[in-house]
């Protein structure tokens, strides 16, 4: 990874996409730290505890814990993202219309999804502020109006858009996905604060006499950590091989080659996905606090909280749900046979056209369910050794966290090879 950077920087194109990067994330860490006026933060230091809350931070790169004006990160834009798609699987016509227009369609349906941030984004941000005035009994907002409501959810819904905007640049004119390199960031900046915790928790604020049992349980963290981080690496790389034949014989052209398949094709995003989809109810939820104690109330609340058992096997069910989902997505067995039809090449011993769709569909399902428990027990580990241990919270998110870092880590790298093999490429050619 190291010498991908080293070579990468020799490149005056590249090194220029990675400066942007670094410079788009700066501008995005700096408006982390900018408060939303009229509000007082550090009332939400005592709903630290709120699994919610911990959620949420994690996906707005800590901008939660200061209330800023990116509190709510990309959450919305995930979640409007998910909708979009969904509507596209032959819900909404004109969205299936929309999807079939190539270049056209898509910008259509990022317009969509924009409009639909922007609903969601402001529908988000009063629920937090009304939610968060009542669990810090009214001290959140020290002179409550309409209009103090109404101006805080255009600031937070404004500020959504624009680390959108942000991700949108990344992705054009720097280096990675840019909605995950703004959460990637976010996570990163994190680290430092939550290892702290951890040296105050175990090492610091106990006794002399403990110490060791608190040597030891670091040591076992590490090598978790370690072997989680490998085993990580080595799925988020694995792919399985479809051999693939061409008809058409071309002088110097081989006659065979292979398609790859991941077994994870969907990547990190159905993790991000489950994280937005549980973190939106639960903090519109908190709008209608005035319901606390009743049945419903309660049963939401315990169904979107990721430290209960409920909460965790949802959160784990979406994941597994969304690998499948994204994976077909991303692959398109009826796109991926319909091109191999028109380009002249098959798969040995499977006929070509609806054979073929039906053959990797299949292999797709296989691969997915191997995909979707891997991602499942990553993210659902941690949050069981923390519930049975009563470990720190950002234990429990720790799965989630090194699923997110891990993968944009290897895509981004996988993207910096992409560059550079193009370019040896452009230099062979001139």
């Amino acid at each position: 990874m190291l010498k991908l950077l080293k070579d990468a920087f020799k490149v005056k194109d590249i090194r220029t996409r990675i400066i942007f990067t670094v410079f788009i994330l700066f501008v995005f860490r700096l408006g982390t730290h900018i408060t939303v006026p009229g509000v007082d933060a550090s009332r939400l230091q005592s709903l630290s505890s709120l699994p919610f809350l911990s959620m949420l931070d994690l996906v707005s790169g800590s901008a939660m814990q200061n209330f800023s004006i990116f509190a709510m990160g990309v959450s919305p834009y995930i979640t409007a993202s998910i909708v979009v798609q969904l509507m596209q699987m032959d819900i909404v016509p004109k969205f299936v219309e929309w999807s079939k227009q190539g270049e056209v369609g898509r910008k259509k349906l990022n317009q969509a999804t924009r409009y639909l941030t922007l609903i969601l984004g402001f529908l988000q941000s009063m629920g937090l502020v009304a939610g968060f005035q009542y669990w810090t009994q009214l001290g959140f907002l020290p002179n409550p109006t309409v209009g103090t409501y109404v101006s805080i959810g255009i600031i937070l819904m404004t500020g959504t858009m624009f680390v959108t905007w942000l991700g949108e640049q990344i992705t054009e004119k720097g280096i990675g996905n840019g909605v995950s390199m703004i959460i990637f960031a976010g996570i990163i900046s994190r680290l430092p604060v939550d290892i702290k915790a951890l040296i105050e928790d175990y090492f610091i604020n106990i006794d002399s006499s403990e110490i060791w049992k608190s040597a030891i349980f670091m040591v076992l963290l590490v090598i978790a950590v370690l072997a989680i981080i490998t085993f990580v690496t080595y799925v988020q790389q694995a792919e399985r091989k479809i051999p693939i034949q061409y008809t058409k014989r071309v002088a110097g052209a081989p006659t065979s080659s292979y398609l790859p398949l991941k077994v994870n094709a969907a990547g990190v995003i159905p993790v991000i996905f489950a994280s937005s989809l549980v973190t939106l109810p639960s903090s519109v939820l908190q709008a209608f606090t005035s319901f606390q104690g009743e049945t419903w109330f309660e049963i939401v609340q315990m169904l979107f909280s990721y430290n209960t058992v409920p909460g965790a096997i949802l959160y784990t069910v979406l994941i597994v749900g969304f690998t499948f989902f994204y994976a077909f997505v991303q692959v398109n067995p009826e796109k991926l046979a319909e091109n191999l039809q028109k380009q002249g090449s098959y798969i040995p011993s499977v006929r070509p056209g609806k054979g073929t769709e039906e053959y990797v569909s299949k292999l797709l399902m296989r691969l997915s369910t191997v995909g979707s428990i891997f991602l499942g027990l990553v993210a659902l580990l941690p949050i069981v050794a923390q519930m049975l241990w009563n470990l720190p919270q950002s234990i429990g998110l720790g799965g989630t966290s090194l699923l997110i870092v891990i993968g944009v880590a290897l895509e981004t790298a996988k993207q910096l090879e992409g560059l550079m093999l193009k370019r040896k490429y452009t230099g062979f050619i001139n």
